[in-house]
């Protein structure tokens, strides 16, 4: 049994509430847990200088975590004067699974900017951050441009699963989960199944390829879940 009473491919409870901050065309905060992250989506009428002429557009994300997102406070990266490895890896797959699902071609010479903001971490806070931007890009698309389907080409969310001693496998991991876990996987994928990213580690432990189809399913039932709850915001792609 978990700690928090979960089965162990439970996933804990997601709300996505939209149109969170006034000024971004596209806005959630999604909150999975404890954990709580504002994603915001901005369309911005040019492109980055590599990209100008092509009649492309492009996609970029940047991530941040508050002070006292987390139990002890954590000097701002921008007082630092430089962004941590951990956030710019995070920030670059947040794009990078994102472009996978937009269509650039479609979108002209424009640039989504997607903002992801934890304000609270207990685990899972790059899953959240994709699973809530794509809601807040969809957002910005249909109050810009009117019809998303032309640019959107499928959903897409992210879910956490790994391997805790004595736990075996599990689903949507929270921080005491995460710390503990022997294996510890992030899987994105789409509205259709297929897969974008899949990051998976053991810490010093390995895992078996029949623990690996484990985790797998487990992951596309939570996403499945997911991607659930994003249709319950922004409906069917049209």
């Amino acid at each position: 049994m978990r700690h928090n009473g979960r089965n162990h491919n439970q996933i804990r409870p997601v709300e996505i509430v939209p149109n969170f901050t006034k000024h971004a065309e596209g806005s959630v905060l999604i909150t999975v847990g404890e954990t709580k992250v504002i994603c915001t989506a901005t369309i911005e009428n040019k492109v980055p200088p590599f990209l100008r002429g092509q009649k492309k557009g492009w996609l970029t994300a940047e991530y941040a975590m508050l002070p006292r997102a987390t139990e002890q406070r954590t000097i701002r990266e921008a007082a630092k004067g430089k962004l941590s490895g951990r956030t710019m890896e995070i920030q670059r797959l947040i794009g990078r699974c994102l472009r996978a699902v937009v269509d650039l071609d479609k979108l002209g010479e424009k640039t989504i900017w997607i903002d992801c903001d934890v304000i609270q971490a207990d685990g899972g806070t790059r899953t959240a951050a994709i699973t809530g931007a794509f809601v807040a890009m969809v957002l910005a698309l249909q109050k810009t441009e009117g019809v998303e389907k032309r640019f959107v080409k499928d959903y897409l969310a992210a879910v956490s699963v790994g391997i805790v001693e004595g736990k075996g496998a599990l689903c949507d991991l929270d921080y005491s989960e995460d710390s503990t876990a022997d294996v510890d996987m992030n899987v994105v994928q789409t509205g259709a199944g297929a897969f974008v990213e899949i990051q998976g580690s053991g810490e010093e432990a390995v895992f078996s390829r029949v623990q690996l189809n484990e985790l797998l399913d487990l992951a596309e039932a939570g996403i499945k879940q997911l991607i659930e709850a994003q249709k319950a915001i922004i409906g069917e792609l049209t």
